[in-house]
Protein backbone atom coordinates (compact mmCIF):
# COMPACT_ATOMS: atom_id res chain seq x y z
CA UNK A 1 0.00 0.00 0.00
CA UNK A 2 1.12 3.54 -0.77
CA UNK A 3 -1.59 5.64 0.88
CA UNK A 4 -2.34 4.71 4.49
CA UNK A 5 -4.83 7.19 5.91
CA UNK A 6 -6.90 10.28 5.28
CA UNK A 7 -7.68 12.56 8.20
CA UNK A 8 -10.05 15.53 8.44
CA UNK A 9 -9.20 18.72 10.33
CA UNK A 10 -12.44 20.57 11.23
CA UNK A 11 -10.46 23.54 12.50
CA UNK A 12 -9.70 24.39 8.86
CA UNK A 13 -13.34 24.33 7.71
CA UNK A 14 -14.14 27.70 6.07
CA UNK A 15 -17.84 27.21 6.95
CA UNK A 16 -20.19 24.60 8.41
CA UNK A 17 -23.33 25.90 6.72
CA UNK A 18 -22.63 25.13 3.05
CA UNK A 19 -21.90 21.94 1.07
CA UNK A 20 -19.73 19.94 1.54
CA UNK A 21 -18.97 21.22 5.04
CA UNK A 22 -22.61 20.91 6.12
CA UNK A 23 -22.61 17.15 5.50
CA UNK A 24 -22.82 15.19 8.74
CA UNK A 25 -20.34 12.61 7.46
CA UNK A 26 -17.79 15.37 6.83
CA UNK A 27 -18.31 16.96 10.24
CA UNK A 28 -18.17 13.70 12.22
CA UNK A 29 -15.47 11.69 10.42
CA UNK A 30 -11.98 12.28 11.82
CA UNK A 31 -10.09 9.65 9.84
CA UNK A 32 -10.59 7.23 6.94
CA UNK A 33 -8.27 4.18 6.90
CA UNK A 34 -6.86 3.42 3.46
CA UNK A 35 -4.17 0.85 4.31
CA UNK A 36 -5.53 -1.89 2.07
CA UNK A 37 -4.67 -2.72 -1.52
CA UNK A 38 -8.33 -2.05 -2.40
CA UNK A 39 -10.71 0.09 -0.34
CA UNK A 40 -14.36 0.46 -1.31
CA UNK A 41 -16.53 3.42 -0.34
CA UNK A 42 -20.12 2.14 -0.04
CA UNK A 43 -23.26 4.11 0.68
CA UNK A 44 -26.50 5.53 -0.60
CA UNK A 45 -26.69 8.32 -3.18
CA UNK A 46 -25.77 11.57 -1.46
CA UNK A 47 -23.95 9.87 1.41
CA UNK A 48 -20.71 11.73 0.68
CA UNK A 49 -18.51 8.97 -0.76
CA UNK A 50 -17.90 10.75 -4.08
CA UNK A 51 -17.39 14.04 -2.24
CA UNK A 52 -14.60 12.48 -0.18
CA UNK A 53 -13.11 10.73 -3.22
CA UNK A 54 -12.89 13.94 -5.27
CA UNK A 55 -11.39 15.81 -2.30
CA UNK A 56 -8.84 13.01 -1.94
CA UNK A 57 -7.95 13.35 -5.62
CA UNK A 58 -7.39 17.10 -5.23
CA UNK A 59 -5.30 16.54 -2.09
CA UNK A 60 -3.15 13.97 -3.92
CA UNK A 61 -2.69 16.38 -6.82
CA UNK A 62 -4.46 14.13 -9.35
CA UNK A 63 -6.16 15.99 -12.18
CA UNK A 64 -9.94 15.69 -12.59
CA UNK A 65 -10.96 15.96 -16.22
CA UNK A 66 -14.03 18.11 -15.69
CA UNK A 67 -15.56 20.06 -18.56
CA UNK A 68 -14.05 23.50 -18.04
CA UNK A 69 -16.79 25.08 -20.17
CA UNK A 70 -19.60 23.81 -17.96
CA UNK A 71 -21.51 26.41 -15.99
CA UNK A 72 -24.07 26.14 -13.20
CA UNK A 73 -26.89 28.44 -12.30
CA UNK A 74 -25.67 28.89 -8.74
CA UNK A 75 -21.98 29.05 -7.80
CA UNK A 76 -20.83 27.48 -4.53
CA UNK A 77 -17.37 28.84 -3.68
CA UNK A 78 -16.87 26.06 -1.10
CA UNK A 79 -17.78 23.10 -3.31
CA UNK A 80 -14.21 22.02 -4.09
CA UNK A 81 -12.46 23.14 -0.92
CA UNK A 82 -12.76 20.04 1.28
CA UNK A 83 -9.30 18.92 0.18
CA UNK A 84 -7.83 21.94 1.99
CA UNK A 85 -8.96 20.35 5.27
CA UNK A 86 -7.51 16.90 4.62
CA UNK A 87 -4.18 15.43 5.66
CA UNK A 88 -2.73 12.27 4.11
CA UNK A 89 -0.35 9.69 5.53
CA UNK A 90 1.80 7.89 2.97
CA UNK A 91 4.00 4.85 3.48
CA UNK A 92 7.03 6.21 1.61
CA UNK A 93 6.02 9.58 0.24
CA UNK A 94 3.39 10.64 -2.27
CA UNK A 95 2.81 8.47 -5.32
CA UNK A 96 1.54 9.35 -8.81
CA UNK A 97 -1.94 8.19 -9.69
CA UNK A 98 -5.19 9.04 -11.45
CA UNK A 99 -8.83 9.87 -10.81
CA UNK A 100 -11.60 8.24 -12.85
CA UNK A 101 -15.30 9.11 -12.89
CA UNK A 102 -17.57 7.62 -15.54
CA UNK A 103 -19.63 10.81 -15.77
CA UNK A 104 -16.66 12.92 -16.89
CA UNK A 105 -14.43 10.36 -18.59
CA UNK A 106 -15.80 11.32 -22.01
CA UNK A 107 -14.06 14.68 -21.59
CA UNK A 108 -10.71 12.89 -21.29
CA UNK A 109 -11.46 10.60 -24.25
CA UNK A 110 -12.23 13.60 -26.48
CA UNK A 111 -9.07 15.39 -25.37
CA UNK A 112 -7.06 12.25 -26.10
CA UNK A 113 -8.44 12.25 -29.66
CA UNK A 114 -7.33 15.87 -30.07
CA UNK A 115 -3.82 15.10 -28.80
CA UNK A 116 -3.59 11.96 -30.96
CA UNK A 117 -4.16 14.08 -34.06
CA UNK A 118 -0.58 15.30 -33.67
CA UNK A 119 0.79 12.26 -31.81
CA UNK A 120 -1.01 9.07 -32.97
CA UNK A 121 1.26 6.95 -30.78
CA UNK A 122 -0.71 8.03 -27.72
CA UNK A 123 -3.53 5.68 -28.71
CA UNK A 124 -1.20 2.69 -28.29
CA UNK A 125 -1.62 3.11 -24.54
CA UNK A 126 -5.38 2.65 -24.84
CA UNK A 127 -5.76 -0.38 -27.11
CA UNK A 128 -4.50 1.25 -30.30
CA UNK A 129 -7.67 3.06 -31.38
CA UNK A 130 -9.76 6.07 -30.44
CA UNK A 131 -11.70 5.66 -27.20
CA UNK A 132 -14.57 7.70 -28.65
CA UNK A 133 -15.07 5.07 -31.40
CA UNK A 134 -16.02 2.54 -28.72
CA UNK A 135 -19.21 2.18 -26.71
CA UNK A 136 -19.25 3.85 -23.30
CA UNK A 137 -18.49 0.56 -21.55
CA UNK A 138 -15.81 -0.50 -24.04
CA UNK A 139 -14.16 2.91 -23.74
CA UNK A 140 -13.97 2.60 -19.95
CA UNK A 141 -12.65 -0.97 -20.07
CA UNK A 142 -9.92 0.00 -22.55
CA UNK A 143 -8.76 2.65 -20.10
CA UNK A 144 -8.82 0.28 -17.12
CA UNK A 145 -6.94 -2.50 -18.91
CA UNK A 146 -4.14 -0.16 -20.00
CA UNK A 147 -3.80 2.38 -17.19
CA UNK A 148 -3.81 0.01 -14.21
CA UNK A 149 -0.60 -1.66 -15.40
CA UNK A 150 1.23 1.46 -14.23
CA UNK A 151 2.19 1.60 -10.51
CA UNK A 152 0.30 4.22 -8.52
CA UNK A 153 -2.86 5.10 -6.61
CA UNK A 154 -6.15 4.97 -8.52
CA UNK A 155 -9.29 6.72 -7.31
CA UNK A 156 -12.38 5.39 -9.10
CA UNK A 157 -15.84 6.95 -8.80
CA UNK A 158 -18.54 4.42 -9.72
CA UNK A 159 -16.46 2.65 -12.40
CA UNK A 160 -19.27 0.13 -12.87
CA UNK A 161 -21.36 2.77 -14.66
CA UNK A 162 -22.05 1.67 -18.26
CA UNK A 163 -20.62 -1.80 -17.57
CA UNK A 164 -22.67 -4.97 -18.02
CA UNK A 165 -22.44 -7.60 -15.25
CA UNK A 166 -19.98 -9.52 -17.42
CA UNK A 167 -17.82 -6.42 -17.87
CA UNK A 168 -17.98 -5.79 -14.13
CA UNK A 169 -16.56 -9.27 -13.58
CA UNK A 170 -13.78 -8.42 -16.04
CA UNK A 171 -13.06 -5.22 -14.12
CA UNK A 172 -13.03 -7.24 -10.89
CA UNK A 173 -10.34 -9.48 -12.38
CA UNK A 174 -8.32 -6.43 -13.49
CA UNK A 175 -8.49 -5.02 -9.95
CA UNK A 176 -7.46 -8.36 -8.44
CA UNK A 177 -4.49 -8.76 -10.80
CA UNK A 178 -3.30 -5.14 -10.51
CA UNK A 179 -3.58 -4.97 -6.71
CA UNK A 180 -2.05 -8.42 -6.21
CA UNK A 181 1.07 -7.32 -8.09
CA UNK A 182 1.66 -4.92 -5.19
CA UNK A 183 2.32 -1.74 -7.19
CA UNK A 184 -1.23 -0.43 -7.64
CA UNK A 185 -3.61 0.68 -4.91
CA UNK A 186 -7.31 1.42 -5.44
CA UNK A 187 -9.90 3.50 -3.62
CA UNK A 188 -13.29 2.90 -5.24
CA UNK A 189 -16.68 4.53 -4.63
CA UNK A 190 -19.25 2.02 -5.87
CA UNK A 191 -22.75 0.57 -5.66
CA UNK A 192 -21.67 -2.70 -7.29
CA UNK A 193 -21.87 -5.85 -5.14
CA UNK A 194 -19.78 -7.58 -7.82
CA UNK A 195 -16.84 -5.22 -7.33
CA UNK A 196 -17.19 -5.09 -3.55
CA UNK A 197 -16.80 -8.88 -3.42
CA UNK A 198 -13.07 -8.57 -4.16
CA UNK A 199 -11.25 -10.87 -1.70
CA UNK A 200 -9.25 -9.04 0.95
CA UNK A 201 -10.73 -5.63 0.17
CA UNK A 202 -11.84 -3.24 2.90
CA UNK A 203 -15.38 -1.88 2.62
CA UNK A 204 -16.20 1.41 4.36
CA UNK A 205 -19.79 2.58 4.72
CA UNK A 206 -20.70 6.23 4.35
CA UNK A 207 -24.22 5.51 5.60
CA UNK A 208 -22.82 5.65 9.15
CA UNK A 209 -21.32 8.64 10.92
CA UNK A 210 -18.42 8.55 11.31
CA UNK A 211 -17.36 6.49 8.30
CA UNK A 212 -16.63 2.93 9.42
CA UNK A 213 -15.79 -0.54 8.17
CA UNK A 214 -18.62 -2.89 7.24
CA UNK A 215 -18.72 -6.55 6.29
CA UNK A 216 -19.44 -7.15 2.61
CA UNK A 217 -22.58 -9.18 3.32
CA UNK A 218 -23.93 -6.38 5.52
CA UNK A 219 -23.79 -3.73 2.81
CA UNK A 220 -27.06 -2.54 1.28
CA UNK A 221 -25.61 -3.33 -2.16
CA UNK A 222 -25.33 -7.01 -1.24
CA UNK A 223 -28.43 -7.35 0.94
CA UNK A 224 -30.84 -5.63 -1.46
CA UNK A 225 -29.61 -7.59 -4.49
CA UNK A 226 -29.80 -10.84 -2.51
CA UNK A 227 -33.31 -10.02 -1.29
CA UNK A 228 -34.46 -9.09 -4.79
CA UNK A 229 -33.25 -12.32 -6.38
CA UNK A 230 -34.58 -14.43 -3.49
CA UNK A 231 -38.03 -12.80 -3.58
CA UNK A 232 -38.44 -11.43 -7.09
Amino acid sequence: MHLLELSVDPARFPTRAVYPFNLRVVQETARVPLDAHVTFFAGENGSGKSTFLRALAHRCGYHIWDNAGRSTGRHNPFADRLYECLDLRWRSGAMPGAFFAAEIFRNFAELLDAWAASDPGLLAYFGGSSLTDKSHGQCNMAFFASRFRVPGVYLLDEPESALSPRRQLELLRILVDASSAGDAQFVVATHSPILMSLPGARVLTFDACPVGEIAYRNTDAYRLHRKFFDER
